[in-house]
Order: C-alpha cells, then sequence, then structure tokens
C-alpha cells in the first residue's frame, strides 16, 4: 500500500520537529554539563571544550551535460504546491535569429535524470502542446508516463520560446479584464482593444514576430548540440506534435524515434475544421447514450437537446447567477450560444467530462445551469495557468490565420465560426512571423513513428492521423477505442512508451491491451452511470 502524500507530509514535519528538538536539547545539556565541571574544578586549570567549526553553506548540486552545467531544482506547476526534482539551467538564444547582435532571451531547460548509473545515448524530449504550454511546467502531470522512459533515458524538457520559463509572452495587465463575450455575444471589438492592450504590454520586452514553431525548432537543435548532440525520441503531444514534425523535417538526423499524441498534420490549418470535429465527436459521445437503454430513457436524444437550447439561447441570450465551486461565492455570467459552444467544447476533451455532458445539458435545458458552468468554470481553472495567449497568437497568426476562411458548412453547428472570427480578429492587430515554404507540406520519413489518436477526440480526430501516416513508411497508428485528446497517460500505455523507446519497432509493439479502453458511461444522474 502506498503512502499519501499528506501522511508523508506529516511524517516529514514530525521527523524535522523530533531532529531540532533533540539538537535543542543535547545543546542545552552540553553547555550545563560544561558550566557544572568547570565550577567544580575551579582550582584546577579547566580541560579546554572543542568549539565545533561552523559548516560551510552547502553548494548546489551541478550536473556536467555537454557544455552545459546544470543544477539541482524543482519543477513546479501553475495552481499546485507539488513539485518534481530535477535539474535545470538557463540556455540564452537570440530573439532575432537572422540578427546574432539582437536582444538576448534566456530559455527554461531542465532535464529528467535516468536512473541508470550509465542511462542509454539516446535522450527523451517532451514537446508540449497548447500552443503555449511550457514543457517543465507539464511534466508534474505527464511524468507517470515516463516512469519507464526513465529507466534507461534522460528527459529533456525545454520551454518553448513565450512560455513557462523562456520569456513568456505574457500579458498580465491586459488579462484582467478579459471577459470578451457580452450578454448578446462575442464582442469582437473588444477582444481587439484587449490584443492592442496585450501587445502593447508585450511590445516592451519582446519582439513577438520571434515566437514562432519555426524558431523554436532552431532553438532545439541549438540545445541537442549544447547537451553533446545525443540523438532524440520525440515525444510531442497536441501542438508538440508540430514542433515534432516540423523538428524532424528539418534535423532528421537527429531523430532516432517519434511519438505523435494527438497529431496535427503539416498541411492542416489550426482551426479551420474544428467545428465539424466537435459536431463529429459529440454525435459519437451521444451515440453511446443512445445505446444505453437507461440512459437514453433519460435523456432520450442529448444531441437534438443541445440544438434546442442552443437554438433558445441564439434568440434570448441573458445573464446567470450560480455558485462558483472554486470560490464557493454566487457568480454572475453571460449565458449565450457562443458560451455554450465554449463549455461543451472543453467537456468533450475527455471520455470522463464527456460522460457528463447529457446530464448537464438537460440540466441546462430545464434551467439548472449549475452542473455545466460549475464544471467549466473547474475545467477553465485547470488550464488558466498552463497557456500563454501571447505565444499562442504567435505561433497562430504566423502560420495559420491568413489561411482560414469561414466555412458554409459550419455555420450552423454549436462552434460555428465564431473561433475562426476570434482568430482573425486577434491576428489583425498581432505581429506575423515569417513561414517558410514548406511549412504545410506533408511530413515524409522513414523514422520510426508512434502515432496516438482518441477514438472521439473532438480536436485531432484519427483521419488526422491516418492522414500522416500515407508519408511514413515506419509507422504505425494507435487508436484509443472512447477516449478523447491526449493519450499517453491512458490505460497501457506508459508501458508502451517504454517500450518503444526502448525498442523503436512500430510494427513489433504488442499493443493487444489497449483492447480494454472504452468510453466512460454516460451519467444518469449525479451519482453516476447505471449498472
Amino acid at each position: 500500500m502506498s503512502m499519501s502524500t499528506r501522511n508523508k507530509m506529516r511524517i516529514a514535519v514530525v521527523v524535522v520537529a523530533a531532529g531540532w528538538f533533540g539538537w535543542s536539547w543535547w545543546h542545552g545539556r552540553h553547555r550545563a554539563a560544561t558550566a557544572d565541571t568547570t565550577t567544580a574544578s575551579a582550582p584546577a586549570a579547566a580541560t579546554p571544550v572543542a568549539v565545533a567549526k561552523p559548516l560551510p553553506p552547502d553548494t548546489p548540486r551541478s550536473w556536467k551535460v555537454g557544455s552545459l552545467t546544470l543544477h539541482s531544482c524543482e519543477l513546479g506547476r501553475p495552481g499546485s504546491g507539488a513539485t518534481v526534482a530535477g535539474w535545470c539551467t538557463t540556455f540564452v538564444v537570440p530573439e532575432n535569429r537572422a540578427d546574432p547582435h539582437s536582444r538576448k532571451i534566456g530559455l527554461k531547460l531542465a532535464l529528467i535524470r535516468s536512473e541508470a548509473s550509465k542511462p542509454d545515448k539516446d535522450m527523451a524530449v517532451l514537446l508540449a502542446g497548447g500552443p503555449g504550454e511550457a514543457a517543465t511546467a507539464s511534466w508534474s502531470m505527464v511524468a507517470p508516463a515516463f516512469q519507464g522512459v526513465l529507466k534507461h533515458h534522460d528527459v529533456l524538457l525545454l520551454d518553448q520560446r513565450g512560455t513557462g520559463g523562456s520569456h513568456p509572452l505574457s500579458c498580465d495587465a491586459a488579462e484582467q479584464n478579459n471577459d470578451n463575450v457580452s450578454v448578446g455575444g462575442l464582442d469582437l471589438n473588444q477582444l481587439r482593444t484587449q490584443t492592442q492592450a496585450c501587445l502593447a504590454e508585450v511590445s516592451k520586452r519582446a519582439d513577438p514576430r520571434y515566437y514562432t514553431t519555426t524558431i523554436a525548432v532552431q532553438d532545439l537543435e541549438d540545445v541537442r548540440k549544447a547537451l553533446g548532440s545525443p540523438s532524440f525520441d520525440l515525444v510531442g503531444v497536441s501542438y508538440g506534435t508540430r514542433v515534432a514534425q516540423q523538428y524532424l523535417m528539418h534535423y532528421p538526423d537527429a531523430v532516432r524515434s517519434v511519438v505523435l499524441d494527438s497529431p496535427v498534420p503539416n498541411q492542416v490549418v489550426l482551426g479551420e475544421d474544428f467545428a465539424e470535429n466537435l459536431n463529429r465527436a459529440l454525435k459519437l459521445d451521444f451515440a453511446q447514450c443512445a445505446a444505453t437503454p437507461a440512459c437514453k430513457k433519460r435523456f432520450g436524444d442529448p444531441m437534438q437537446t443541445l440544438y434546442q437550447l442552443r437554438d433558445a439561447l441564439r434568440a434570448n441570450p441573458h445573464t446567470v447567477t450560480f455558485r462558483d465551486p472554486l470560490s464557493w461565492d454566487m457568480v454572475t455570467r453571460p449565458l449565450n450560444q457562443y458560451a455554450l459552444a465554449s463549455v461543451v467544447r472543453m467537456f468533450a476533451y475527455t471520455s470522463e467530462t464527456a460522460a457528463l455532458l447529457p446530464l448537464s445539458i438537460d440540466a441546462a435545458a430545464h434551467g439548472d445551469v449549475g452542473p455545466l458552468l460549475g464544471q467549466a468554470r473547474l475545467l477553465n481553472g485547470d488550464l488558466s495557468g498552463d497557456m500563454n495567449n501571447g505565444m499562442s497568437m504567435s505561433v497562430i497568426c504566423s502560420e495559420d490565420a491568413d489561411l482560414l476562411k469561414p466555412r458554409p458548412q459550419d455555420a450552423n453547428t454549436i462552434l460555428g465560426n465564431h473561433l475562426i472570427d476570434a482568430i482573425q480578429t486577434e491576428c489583425s492587430v498581432w505581429p506575423h512571423g515569417s513561414r517558410p515554404a514548406d511549412f504545410h507540406a506533408p511530413l515524409k520519413s522513414s523514422k520510426p513513428i508512434l502515432i496516438l489518436s482518441g477514438q472521439f477526440d473532438p480536436v485531432t480526430p484519427p483521419s488526422y492521423g491516418k492522414t500522416i501516416l500515407a508519408g511514413l513508411s515506419d509507422a504505425r497508428q494507435l487508436i484509443f477505442k472512447g477516449q478523447g485528446h491526449s493519450e499517453l497517460m491512458r490505460g497501457c500505455m506508459p508501458r508502451l512508451l517504454t517500450r518503444f523507446i526502448d525498442k523503436p519497432d512500430p510494427a513489433q509493439l504488442d499493443a493487444h491491451c489497449l483492447d480494454r479502453l472504452g468510453p466512460t458511461p454516460a451519467f444518469i444522474n449525479f451519482n453516476g452511470a447505471t449498472p
């Protein structure tokens, strides 16, 4: 039986307290004994008592890898007090790589040291999602997936420029007033004003044109050389799969193997088919309810209910009051078709939250919005500290925005074209970096590559993985039944990740253990699903 974190902390406090008390007790008794002996032996010469010299302060532990010297550090996560041990340094690069004399920025780099006394020469690399997530902040969440990998491999975490500890493009003052969804709908003028305020703040210390995927890939290659030029086993998650593919295209000799978790093909323009992908995922999720007698009896057709709720909010947008599950305060928020679309999209990301959708939509349709908006508040709270919006705009505005066009066939879907409208509004203000001519070219590679796709993924559906697979000669796609977005932690995938990085042979990887996966049964009430 494993010991809980809280009990471990309690024991640690007791041990520290006992140690301090014991030292104080011994020190007091020693001083008293010395004083008594000196008084009793006054006629004779007192025996000199050796005074212990103070110990020198502890020097930081260091680890030399290639030309870099790393020091022990703790990697945390926004909104959490938990930390994970690592080895960190700052890697300095020019902001504008075309001008070596431009402003210098520091990139936060961390290594997680292998358990082996002599690890394998190749190094695993976690490429975080977003765009806007930082690898060092994401590590505590995905570390269990790499537990087996660490038996023989070091793991590299590099906060991509503009995120985390790598010169983040944060606009804290501008984001304090970030409610751009009015009662009537998405306020694009307000969004434009906020983007201008964010740009004014960021521009004091950074040039947003130089925070693109292409430049970040060059940073990663410079880091690899500084580490002694190990081969990389790239593990990209979501947007991190774009970074992995771009790195492989430009530095194929540096790559030993690749894992693409919930990938986006190079040729896809981010945002162009988000509405279609969400609609597909919702149909699959709700089909599970229709196939379960108890769920079908309780909720009928959840998709129909969702669209009826959407139509009612189109006709009558309004504010609602509910109890915030984080602060427990009563809060008032606008509720309209745009807010509904955003909430439903967040729910669809994982099988666990998707299982709450039929119940939450039904409750909202009957006037109780607390379950829907309350759960959305929890999900948004988990995400709010993870994403850097400035860096996200630098990536999308440089790489995708000019290719985005509203699609008539999506106009009546739950998500509609309002996400495209928002991106184009932001990018009408945000500076654009350059995009190489071959940036959206299909990936062609003979490297061993493993593709992970969730069957019900509302953002990067399995068809994306199949598109990538077409250009690969030594690759395999694993489809996770009933699952949504991001699969590294699902079922036996951590074991498969270890086996694949130890021996990158997609065809020979035995993945039958994934057959046990399936969708989370829909909640019939707030006690759970019916057995």
